[in-house]
């Protein structure tokens, strides 16, 4: 503590703590580029990873929710085709039945 009154006794107070300055400076840059560079480089490499994942995984979804949406329409389809073929059988049957009644009929009538 004596050296740094010794100091600025001799050179001033602007001076000695211009110099501490100088000296708190490059030790915060050393450290920065030193301890804290290679982990930012770090993280950002294992950042850009996880994009290009994220990326791929939209890419999956999109394809997959097109695939969805194809089997549903196929499948909205075939639902639609039996449910006609459905209805044309049901109507073959009330045809068959009232041709039978009107035949039934027509031998009651002679």
């Amino acid at each position: 503590m004596g050296d740094v009154v010794e100091l600025i006794n001799k050179y001033g107070f602007p001076i000695v703590m211009a110099v501490g300055m100088g000296f708190i400076i490059k030790y915060v840059w050393e450290w920065a580029t030193k301890e804290v560079k290679p982990v930012i480089s770090d993280a950002n490499t294992v950042l850009i990873a996880l994009i290009d994942r994220i990326r791929m995984l939209d890419n999956d979804l999109i394809r997959l929710n097109q695939k969805v949406n194809t089997v549903l329409h196929l499948r909205g389809k075939t639902i639609e085709f039996e449910r006609v073929e459905a209805e044309k059988a049901i109507n073959d049957v009330k045809k068959l039945k009232k041709s039978e009644n009107d035949n039934a009929a027509a031998a009651g009538e002679s």
